[in-house]
């Protein structure tokens, strides 16, 4: 498994518990306390996807209500809306990750960790995104 790809999940543990809590997802991240020492390696991609998603939150969140045909956020299961999240900022936001990789990586963890459902799901609306990119502002 790639850094990257445990940066990935790493981030979702603390979006994830972050949202559970209604905490902050860097303070989340602080109260995790030392990285072991298989966490850093993955540490810089992963306090930057959870910093990006919080700083970017109200406009993510936006962009994912507005595309989910049928889907209210609130009606998404929550792995599967902080995995949305993660996945809007990496091909919205980080200009080093290509916009494949963001995508196929979301629908990986999807596949890992949420319904059957979830990732046709997470590639139909991340892909919908992928192709607006270049007129959405963000």
């Amino acid at each position: 498994m790639s850094a990257r790809t445990k940066a990935r999940k790493l981030a979702l543990d603390v979006l994830f518990a972050a949202e559970l809590r209604e905490e902050k997802p860097t303070d989340v991240l602080a109260q995790r306390g030392r990285p072991n020492q298989d966490e850093l390696a993955e540490l810089d991609h992963a306090v930057r996807i959870i910093e990006g998603v919080q700083a970017h939150a109200e406009r993510i969140d936006e962009l994912i209500s507005t595309y989910a045909t049928g889907w209210t956020l609130e009606r998404m299961p929550v792995v599967d809306r902080n995995i949305l999240r993660m996945g809007a900022y990496e091909l919205l936001w980080v200009d080093d990750v290509p916009d494949g990789a963001a995508v196929s990586e979301a629908v990986k963890l999807a596949t890992e960790l949420s319904t059957d459902e979830s990732p046709r799901f997470v590639n139909g609306l991340l892909a919908r995104l992928q192709q607006l990119k270049p007129s959405l502002s963000l």
